[in-house]
């Protein structure tokens, strides 16, 4: 049977990630085109791109590799016209681009928070930007923006500029999704919470003793006593993008195991 995206094009922003590992990004892509979408796999870099459409490829799905900085407009509008040619049309815009430099108020100064501001909530009006007049033309698309429970809740790190970028594109999501709901376009936000991805071990394990300490903190956490994968926020995004959710528009979903629900410490 075909897949519940056949014959759609998705662009991935982020799709890449550590050889060997999986990203949240790589996850989607592989996804989305395991349901029968041709994606376009877009990092800023090139090899880790490469290994996500050679995947979807090797599985017998469509996939190109294309290069883009998010931090720059050029690129971003570069590689949708890049992907707009190499399938003929668009249909779903995947950001998954996001840093979460820790530290509070007093421990950045104001480039570092525009930095985070630029990346986490500036990406995605740049890929916005370059998608819509596409979109509109076609009168029809989907935008899954991936956000964070940080977005609505405290999650016992301090990431003081995170917390505000992940608020800001939820309700930008939002505000996506009515301007443009009356022509075809939808757009949605998915909230992960405790992810096990290789983002982790390299801005969290250190505040810990051990990975193992790590591991265990995080889990418990979790109303469900255990982390999600990439593979939970990728199933989100495809039910996201298909028709079986024509009806759900400027959703901010968590992806969470429950954890945005409960009182921390219980």
């Amino acid at each position: 049977m075909p897949g519940r995206l056949q014959d759609r094009v998705a662009l991935v922003y982020g799709a890449g990630g550590p050889p060997g590992e999986l990203s949240n990004g790589r996850a989607a892509a592989l996804t989305y085109a395991r349901e029968g979408a041709a994606v376009a796999c877009i990092d800023r870099d090139t090899s880790a791109a490469q290994e996500t459409a050679r995947q979807i490829t090797a599985q017998g799905g469509q996939a190109v590799a294309l290069t883009a900085d998010v931090t720059s407009t050029a690129q971003v509008d570069q590689s949708v016209q890049d992907a707009l040619r190499h399938f003929g049309r668009l249909d779903i815009l995947h950001n998954n681009v996001g840093i979460a430099p820790a530290g509070g108020p007093l421990d950045m100064d104001e480039a570092a928070l525009q930095r985070v501001m630029d990346v986490n909530l500036g990406a995605m009006h740049r890929t916005v930007r370059a998608v819509l007049p596409q979109f509109l033309r076609q009168q029809k698309g989907v935008i899954v923006n991936i956000s964070s429970i940080a977005a609505i809740r405290w999650t016992g790190y301090a990431y003081f500029a995170y917390y505000a970028s992940k608020a800001a594109l939820n309700q930008a999501t939002v505000a996506l999704a009515l301007q443009y709901a009356s022509q075809g376009i939808r757009a949605n936000a998915i909230l992960p919470g405790v992810i096990d991805t290789p983002l982790v071990y390299q801005q969290i394990s250190a505040q810990y003793a051990s990975v193992e300490q790590m591991r265990h903190a995080r889990r418990q956490a979790v109303p469900m006593k255990r982390t999600g994968t990439p593979w939970d926020v990728a199933h989100a995004a495809v039910f996201l993008a298909s028709d079986e959710a024509g009806f759900i528009n400027g959703v901010c979903l968590p992806v969470d195991g429950g954890h945005s629900c409960a009182i921390p410490g219980l």
